[in-house]
Protein backbone atom coordinates (compact mmCIF):
# COMPACT_ATOMS: atom_id res chain seq x y z
CA UNK A 1 0.00 0.00 0.00
CA UNK A 2 1.83 3.57 -0.94
CA UNK A 3 1.45 6.03 1.43
CA UNK A 4 -0.05 9.47 0.88
CA UNK A 5 1.61 11.91 0.34
CA UNK A 6 -0.03 14.92 2.58
CA UNK A 7 1.08 18.38 2.33
CA UNK A 8 -0.28 20.70 5.10
CA UNK A 9 0.97 24.21 5.17
CA UNK A 10 0.86 25.48 9.37
CA UNK A 11 -1.66 28.31 10.06
CA UNK A 12 1.16 30.16 11.85
CA UNK A 13 2.94 29.90 8.19
CA UNK A 14 0.29 31.45 6.90
CA UNK A 15 0.06 33.57 9.30
CA UNK A 16 3.69 35.00 9.14
CA UNK A 17 3.53 34.89 5.28
CA UNK A 18 5.44 37.62 4.25
CA UNK A 19 3.20 39.54 1.88
CA UNK A 20 2.35 43.55 1.70
CA UNK A 21 -1.17 44.76 1.89
CA UNK A 22 -2.18 46.36 -1.30
CA UNK A 23 -4.73 49.26 -2.12
CA UNK A 24 -6.54 48.89 -5.49
CA UNK A 25 -9.28 50.34 -7.20
CA UNK A 26 -12.72 48.83 -6.39
CA UNK A 27 -13.11 46.48 -9.35
CA UNK A 28 -16.40 46.80 -11.02
CA UNK A 29 -17.62 43.58 -10.07
CA UNK A 30 -17.81 45.16 -6.21
CA UNK A 31 -19.63 48.04 -7.14
CA UNK A 32 -21.89 47.55 -4.37
CA UNK A 33 -18.86 48.76 -2.22
CA UNK A 34 -19.14 52.25 -3.78
CA UNK A 35 -16.55 54.06 -5.99
CA UNK A 36 -12.56 54.45 -5.11
CA UNK A 37 -10.15 52.40 -3.16
CA UNK A 38 -10.25 48.94 -1.64
CA UNK A 39 -7.26 47.61 0.60
CA UNK A 40 -6.53 44.02 0.51
CA UNK A 41 -5.10 43.87 4.32
CA UNK A 42 -2.67 40.85 5.01
CA UNK A 43 -3.52 37.92 7.48
CA UNK A 44 -0.94 39.37 10.26
CA UNK A 45 -3.16 42.64 9.81
CA UNK A 46 -6.19 41.42 10.76
CA UNK A 47 -4.56 39.24 13.69
CA UNK A 48 -2.74 42.57 15.21
CA UNK A 49 -6.14 44.29 15.24
CA UNK A 50 -8.00 41.02 17.38
CA UNK A 51 -5.44 41.40 19.93
CA UNK A 52 -6.67 44.76 20.29
CA UNK A 53 -9.95 43.62 21.61
CA UNK A 54 -9.96 43.35 25.39
CA UNK A 55 -10.95 40.64 27.68
CA UNK A 56 -14.92 41.58 28.20
CA UNK A 57 -15.34 43.53 25.18
CA UNK A 58 -16.27 42.81 21.38
CA UNK A 59 -15.68 43.76 18.25
CA UNK A 60 -18.01 43.32 14.58
CA UNK A 61 -15.89 42.08 11.88
CA UNK A 62 -17.35 45.83 10.03
CA UNK A 63 -15.42 47.82 12.69
CA UNK A 64 -12.19 45.58 11.76
CA UNK A 65 -12.85 46.77 8.04
CA UNK A 66 -13.44 50.18 8.68
CA UNK A 67 -10.20 50.52 11.02
CA UNK A 68 -8.07 48.59 8.13
CA UNK A 69 -9.36 51.03 5.79
CA UNK A 70 -8.94 53.88 7.69
CA UNK A 71 -5.41 53.04 8.19
CA UNK A 72 -4.39 53.27 4.94
CA UNK A 73 -6.72 55.72 3.70
CA UNK A 74 -8.83 53.51 1.64
CA UNK A 75 -12.28 53.80 1.43
CA UNK A 76 -13.05 50.17 2.08
CA UNK A 77 -11.42 46.49 2.96
CA UNK A 78 -12.06 43.63 1.12
CA UNK A 79 -14.72 41.19 3.15
CA UNK A 80 -13.82 38.47 1.48
CA UNK A 81 -10.24 38.70 2.45
CA UNK A 82 -10.60 40.00 5.75
CA UNK A 83 -13.26 36.84 6.68
CA UNK A 84 -10.33 34.47 5.01
CA UNK A 85 -7.66 35.99 7.33
CA UNK A 86 -10.13 36.62 10.36
CA UNK A 87 -9.88 32.80 10.06
CA UNK A 88 -6.44 31.95 9.74
CA UNK A 89 -5.61 33.93 12.90
CA UNK A 90 -8.27 31.72 15.03
CA UNK A 91 -6.93 28.72 13.55
CA UNK A 92 -3.14 30.40 14.45
CA UNK A 93 -4.55 30.90 17.75
CA UNK A 94 -5.94 27.27 18.08
CA UNK A 95 -2.59 25.58 17.27
CA UNK A 96 -0.37 28.09 19.37
CA UNK A 97 -2.99 26.88 22.26
CA UNK A 98 -3.02 23.63 21.04
CA UNK A 99 1.48 23.79 21.54
CA UNK A 100 0.99 25.81 25.07
CA UNK A 101 1.03 29.28 24.56
CA UNK A 102 -1.12 31.36 26.92
CA UNK A 103 -0.94 34.60 25.06
CA UNK A 104 -3.58 33.76 21.89
CA UNK A 105 -5.61 35.76 19.61
CA UNK A 106 -8.81 36.36 21.14
CA UNK A 107 -10.43 35.48 17.93
CA UNK A 108 -13.91 34.36 19.92
CA UNK A 109 -14.45 38.44 20.52
CA UNK A 110 -14.95 39.19 17.10
CA UNK A 111 -18.74 38.68 16.00
CA UNK A 112 -20.80 39.22 13.19
CA UNK A 113 -22.68 42.85 12.72
CA UNK A 114 -26.09 41.34 14.53
CA UNK A 115 -24.23 40.04 17.33
CA UNK A 116 -24.24 36.41 15.96
CA UNK A 117 -21.24 33.88 16.28
CA UNK A 118 -19.03 32.72 13.50
CA UNK A 119 -19.72 29.04 12.51
CA UNK A 120 -16.44 28.98 10.66
CA UNK A 121 -14.31 29.68 13.53
CA UNK A 122 -12.37 26.53 15.12
CA UNK A 123 -15.08 24.27 16.85
CA UNK A 124 -17.38 26.18 15.15
CA UNK A 125 -20.35 28.12 16.95
CA UNK A 126 -19.96 25.63 20.15
CA UNK A 127 -16.56 26.61 20.65
CA UNK A 128 -16.50 30.10 20.47
CA UNK A 129 -19.84 30.14 22.91
CA UNK A 130 -17.99 28.27 25.61
CA UNK A 131 -15.04 30.87 25.22
CA UNK A 132 -17.62 33.77 25.63
CA UNK A 133 -19.55 32.54 28.03
CA UNK A 134 -16.13 31.89 30.34
CA UNK A 135 -16.15 35.98 29.66
CA UNK A 136 -19.52 36.38 31.11
CA UNK A 137 -21.19 37.29 28.01
CA UNK A 138 -24.92 35.83 27.92
CA UNK A 139 -25.87 34.36 24.51
CA UNK A 140 -29.32 33.68 23.03
CA UNK A 141 -30.13 30.63 21.68
CA UNK A 142 -33.32 32.11 19.62
CA UNK A 143 -32.51 32.23 16.09
CA UNK A 144 -30.26 29.51 13.89
CA UNK A 145 -26.99 30.97 14.65
CA UNK A 146 -26.81 31.85 18.94
CA UNK A 147 -26.21 35.62 19.31
CA UNK A 148 -24.66 37.67 22.50
CA UNK A 149 -27.23 39.05 24.31
CA UNK A 150 -27.08 43.42 24.39
CA UNK A 151 -23.57 42.80 22.08
CA UNK A 152 -23.73 46.71 21.44
CA UNK A 153 -23.15 47.71 24.86
CA UNK A 154 -19.86 45.56 24.81
CA UNK A 155 -18.65 46.64 21.47
CA UNK A 156 -15.12 48.12 20.98
CA UNK A 157 -14.05 50.83 18.25
CA UNK A 158 -10.04 50.05 17.10
CA UNK A 159 -8.59 53.12 17.29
Amino acid sequence: MKDKFISRTRWREKLEKEQDPKVVNIPPKMSRFGKGTMLIPTPKLVDDLVRKVPKGKLVTVSELRRRLAADFASDVTCPLTTGIFLRIAAETAEEDRANGRKRITPYWRVVKDDGSLNPKFPGGVDKQARCLQGEGFALNYNSKTPRVEGFERRLVMLS
